[in-house]
């Protein structure tokens, strides 16, 4: 929806996938640490595998934000630096983990994409494939919902509708557009 009123869109899960891509130093990393079990049969990355193993052990989940990490920032910073040089007025960038990684003050503005955790735990499990114990890992891994409402300039309601959601979007636009920026970085962390 940022997209079709003009908004360029940088999404860190798109980078994160890139960066382990098959060949990549990242990919080379995670197997080097997990070992093929990791691999799927044409030795991509098997994203099941690797989320059994990292979300039953912080100290893995840890160590692969810290291989996968370092590239998608690397990777965010080119394309932030592209949009800047054609001129974009207005760059999202979708980081999940932006307050767990740190990552509040790099950005002009923060929006937050809110829905109760019941609405989260849903779509992990209906849009991604997901069994809901390990959908519920992924969630308890991520900072508490109320603590990301604390740090944001923005909140986005995502708990009704699409004409709902699409009001939502309509008044934050408003509001960041309307500040009369000349230019904006905003991270939006769902």
């Amino acid at each position: 929806m940022l997209a079709a009123r003009g908004a360029t869109i940088i999404d860190a899960d798109d980078l994160a996938r890139d960066a382990v891509m098959k060949g990549s130093p990242a990919l080379d990393a995670i197997v080097q640490r997990w070992g093929d079990g990791v691999l799927d049969k044409d030795g991509n990355l098997d994203r099941a595998a690797l989320r059994h193993v990292v979300f039953d052990n912080q100290e893995d989940l840890d160590a692969l934000n810290e291989i996968v990490h370092p590239e998608v920032l690397r990777r965010r910073s080119e394309e932030i630096a592209s949009a800047r040089a054609r001129g974009d007025k207005v760059v999202v960038c979708v980081i999940p983990l932006l307050f767990e990684r740190h990552l509040a003050d790099e950005f002009d503005s923060i929006v937050l994409v809110d829905a109760p955790r019941s609405d989260r735990l849903d779509r992990i499990v209906r849009d991604r494939g997901i069994d809901e114990a390990e959908a519920m890992k992924m969630i308890a891994s991520q900072m508490p919902s109320d603590l990301k409402r604390a740090r944001a300039d923005y909140v986005i309601e995502n708990s009704g509708s699409l004409d709902d959601l699409e009001e939502e979007v309509n008044r934050v636009w408003d509001a960041i557009v309307g500040d009369g920026v000349s230019s904006l970085d905003t991270a939006t962390a769902p």
